[in-house]
């Protein structure tokens, strides 16, 4: 059996999770009419302290809802250089919501309000207007880095001082609340949009939500209608991410412990440069400095361990809840045969 790290998008439902599939109710949701649909939003909303959601296919719709139903083509948003809706979306800022990214230097995906400060520009008709300020908890090119809470209030804070709202890219919220032990309602609670994400860590087939106001939550279904997010009988999918949250939120606890004890394993090996001090969720990042990431990837593939590659010399592993203790242990023998081979 392969051992997969590419990503916690590769889980498969559980046998429970598929029953719960099976037997959901539903209705068409574009008409409203899918009770197991409105029992998700319902509870995700509640859960995160917003008024309302909307259930969407993928976090990238969530995120790009949010940017469009925030801002009006040629508005500026300011996001981390390492951004998923700005790295990852395909430049969907750009092509749906009409948007101009302005890229702040964040560290291992968190900038401070200073950063957000040095580049409000005043009102004048030669600069695009910044209306909305982004957020990625937990940092996926940051390694799953957590934003600290007191770091969100303070941009929070000169971003209302100056009349910008704020979205959080919460596709993995819970992974941070769980490694924390601080609510997913209290990070939520500074921001006028959060999106989260069903089928990572939590494990379902598909699907995110997009929370707000009840007002913003209206003009993004508008949205998720004309960028083709309008689901019929959707309550299959949305029983999968109910029983995800209900079931599956409290054991991220052991991919993060996986994720440390992998860490730990491969910073001992030669050809690894790896601070296990630096995975504070469910994310590893290392440099390869013996051989082309990419070579490496290849070989650990063909002995049966999956990870990406994310630069020249950067591999990732992501562990999810298709990966026990036991994998983590027999992929680093694997790793540490394969580095040993290299002369």
């Amino acid at each position: 059996m392969r051992i997969d790290l590419r990503s916690d998008t590769i889980t498969q439902p559980t046998p429970a999770m598929r029953e719960a599939m099976a037997r959901a109710e539903v209705g068409d949701d574009v008409f409203g009419d899918d009770p197991t649909v409105a029992r998700l939003e319902a509870h995700v909303s509640e859960f995160l302290g917003k008024e309302a959601a909307v259930f969407t296919p993928s976090g990238t719709m969530a995120n790009q809802l949010a940017l469009r139903a925030h801002t009006e083509p040629g508005d500026e948003i300011l996001v981390d250089a390492n951004a998923h809706i700005y790295y990852y979306e395909s430049g969907a800022p750009a092509a749906l919501a009409g948007v101009m990214c302005r890229c702040l230097p964040g560290v291992r995906g968190v900038f401070t309000a200073a950063d957000v400060e040095a580049v409000l520009r005043p009102a004048d008709q030669h600069f695009a207007p910044t209306k909305l300020v982004c957020i990625e908890n937990t940092h996926n090119r940051g390694g799953g880095s957590v934003w600290p809470l007191q770091r969100i209030h303070e941009v929070a804070e000169v971003s209302r001082a100056r009349g910008l709202r704020l979205h959080l890219d919460g596709a993995r919220l819970w992974n941070a609340a769980v490694a924390t032990g601080i609510p997913e309602r209290d990070y939520a609670a500074h921001f006028d949009s959060v999106s989260v994400c069903f089928s990572k860590g939590l494990g379902a087939p598909i699907g995110s939500a997009l929370c707000g106001t009840r007002e913003f939550i209206q003009r993004a279904r508008r949205f998720r209608k004309m960028y083709g997010g309008g689901m019929r009988q959707a309550g299959i999918l949305a029983a999968g991410a109910l029983h995800a949250l209900e079931h599956h939120r409290a054991r991220l606890a052991e991919d993060h412990a996986n994720a440390r004890a992998l860490a730990e394993g491969l910073s001992r090996l030669p050809g690894i440069d790896l601070d296990p001090a630096s995975v504070q969720t469910n994310i590893v990042l290392m440099h390869v400095t013996k051989l082309p990431a990419a070579t490496l990837v290849g070989a650990l593939d063909q002995a049966g361990v999956r990870v990406l590659a994310t630069g020249p010399d950067a591999i990732r592993a992501v562990t999810n809840l298709m990966v026990s203790s036991q994998q983590i242990d027999a992929a680093l023998e694997i790793f540490e045969r394969i580095l040993g081979n290299i002369r």
